[in-house]
């Protein structure tokens, strides 16, 4: 697991575990952050809806997707703060039952120029379900220490 800036090497790849979206994912999401969309909380509106049923919130994904890429990739003091999201896509649905995993890759990375005991590094990840479909990707930036401080 890279712990420091200099351990990431740009086109490593990996992947994570699988984390089962459930029904409790759903409602507590809603009451989290007050998105009661039907879409996501009425069973007779989503049937009716392109997806048929109800589908997850699309930042549930994101969401998730952070949590498991930070999960595998580096002890949890190596990565001092998420810095932002580029290029993010809702591809598709994620279904209340799917089971996603990210796969991802360093894609750069860069020493801070106003810290140089920091440094950025980009992940492309993408979110994929149990049938092997990309239902989610982009980029992440994530904060992480200079060995020895950037120092020397």
């Amino acid at each position: 697991m890279p712990s420091y800036f200099e351990d990431f090497v740009v086109g490593d790849r990996g992947s994570t575990p699988g984390r089962t979206i459930t029904e409790t994912d759903v409602v507590l999401f809603a009451g989290l952050t007050g998105d009661y969309a039907s879409i996501h909380t009425d069973a007779a509106f989503a049937e009716r809806s392109q997806f048929g049923k109800r589908v997850a919130h699309g930042l549930i994904g994101l969401a998730y997707a952070q949590g498991l890429v930070w999960r595998v990739t580096s002890p949890e003091a190596a990565r001092l703060a998420s810095l932002g999201w580029n290029n993010w896509r809702f591809l598709g649905p994620i279904e209340i039952g799917d089971t996603i995993h990210v796969e991802y890759h360093v894609k750069d990375k860069r020493q801070s120029k106003s810290k140089p005991s920091q440094a950025i590094i980009t992940e492309e990840l993408e979110v994929v379900n149990q049938r092997g479909e990309v239902v989610q990707s982009g980029e992440h930036l994530t904060l992480v220490p200079v060995r020895g401080g950037g120092e020397g």
